[in-house]
């Protein structure tokens, strides 16, 4: 969907604007092609993690480096645990190298995984040998990065008996979470989230849906969304693309910003 923001009537227009992907969703929907080839992606972010994320799926080499892109390597690690037969190096930049992977790591290596550490233990390099994984539950505390969680759920369709996570505590991100469940819902992978339990059905067959349009990030809306409220009474924008039932936590500005006298249009379908 596009969105039009405009201050009472629609007297003045300015061009349409194109931002670029949510990187939480593209670099989900990369691992998910990984698996399913068949799987064709419009409107990627541009961002560094999600270039990061290509090149690394796209290469042939026995050493990964990231950089500093956080989301890919915790989305690779487990990917990469998955791939039977494949040895890679993972590292990344010397902060990456500073940054803690240990608990993504136990709980893989609770399921089956072989994964190694090379310099310091509980964080990057580490070195990854695929392989079949045939433990199914699995249990992490609740406040850990969603990543971590998602990271493990996008593998789960691909593993011989799914996968079912006992979160502990309260849960401190659930948006992403169900960002992850729903486009593996959107392929055809059964799931279900009740409490602080999430199961995720294997899954073998060919994708029920194979074109996907990246919602775009509506962090970066925020933006033009202040441009709006500070504009002239009748001052229009058309972005693009958005989703009326956005799973992104900052797809709360249509109502935040009515309060500053900007209205939300949610106009035409191209997903």
């Amino acid at each position: 969907m596009d969105i039009k923001l405009n201050k009472s009537t629609l007297q003045k227009s300015l061009p349409k604007i194109t931002i670029t992907g949510s990187k939480s969703e593209s670099n989900r929907l990369l691992i998910l092609q990984a698996f399913y080839p068949e799987i064709v992606i419009e409107n990627l972010s541009n961002s560094d993690d999600t270039q990061l994320m290509q090149k690394a799926l796209q290469s042939n080499e026995n050493i990964i480096d990231i950089h500093h892109a956080g989301t890919a390597m915790r989305f690779l690690t487990a990917y990469y645990a998955t791939k039977k037969n494949c040895e890679i190096n993972l590292t990344g930049s010397s902060r990456m190298k500073e940054r803690p992977i240990k608990i993504l790591v136990k709980a893989l290596t609770e399921l089956g995984a072989d994964i190694e550490y090379i310099e310091n233990s509980g964080f990057p390099p580490i070195k990854i040998k695929g392989k079949d994984i045939q433990e199914r539950k699995i249990s992490l505390q609740a406040n850990v990065s969603s990543q971590y969680i998602s990271a493990l759920l996008l593998i789960a369709p691909k593993l011989k008996n799914g996968l079912e996570v006992t979160l502990i505590g309260e849960i401190t991100s659930t948006p992403y979470i169900e960002m992850t469940l729903s486009l593996l819902n959107r392929i055809g992978v059964k799931t279900s989230f009740e409490k602080n339990i999430i199961k995720v059905s294997p899954y073998v067959t060919n994708p029920v849906n194979t074109d996907f349009i990246v919602e775009s990030d509506w962090s970066s809306a925020s933006y033009f969304y202040s441009f709006i409220a500070l504009s002239k009474v009748g001052t229009k924008l058309e972005i693009s693309s958005y989703k009326k039932s956005s799973l992104q936590g900052d797809s709360v500005l249509p109502e935040i910003y009515k309060e500053f006298g900007v209205d939300t249009e949610f106009e035409g379908n191209s997903l």
